[in-house]
């Protein structure tokens, strides 16, 4: 599997990368996947989550992505009655946000290291307790920066109204 996209978290009044998702659970524990197509090896899941942590608790606030048949995702998409955030209750779990320059670029999921992660663990979307593990300084000066995707693959996509892939 390659390097993922990361979902988006806005936390402490920075947007940053979140290298977990928090729908999975929701998907895994029977909520509605509204069926999304992936359309690159660094997008497995087909959506990119928008976070926020909001007095303690995680709310998820947006989603981008397009579901089978073409049709653009978003939030209500998923959630009808709550256009503007969803109470994440069913996440528990740790969220993890990379900082820092790579120390190691990983070509698989989320496994990448970075100099720092900031840890958030919830229990049923509140968060509990917030740490920071050092992984190391980087001794490169033109190690990247944030995280970031090294490579993907495209699919083609057939065109609205054809069977023809362009």
């Amino acid at each position: 599997m390659t390097a993922q996209f990361s979902e988006r978290l806005h936390y402490n009044g920075e947007d940053l990368p979140m290298c977990t998702n928090p729908l999975s659970d929701y998907f895994g524990m029977g909520g509605v996947n509204p069926g999304f197509e992936s359309n690159c090896t660094a997008l497995w899941r087909g959506y990119v989550g928008s976070w926020e942590i909001l007095d303690g608790r995680l709310y998820l606030i947006g989603i981008s992505g397009t579901l089978e048949g073409g049709v653009e995702a978003s939030l209500t998409t998923m959630f009808p009655d709550f256009p503007d955030r969803v109470f994440a209750h069913w996440y528990s779990g740790t969220i993890r946000i990379p900082q820092g320059k790579q120390l190691e670029y990983v070509h698989m999921g989320y496994g990448s290291t970075y100099e720092c992660d900031v840890l958030l663990d919830l229990e049923r979307g509140i968060v509990k307790t917030t740490r920071v593990r050092h992984n190391g300084k980087s001794e490169s000066e033109t190690a990247p920066e944030g995280y970031e995707v090294g490579a993907m693959t495209v699919f083609p996509r057939p065109f609205k109204g054809s069977g023809e892939v362009k």
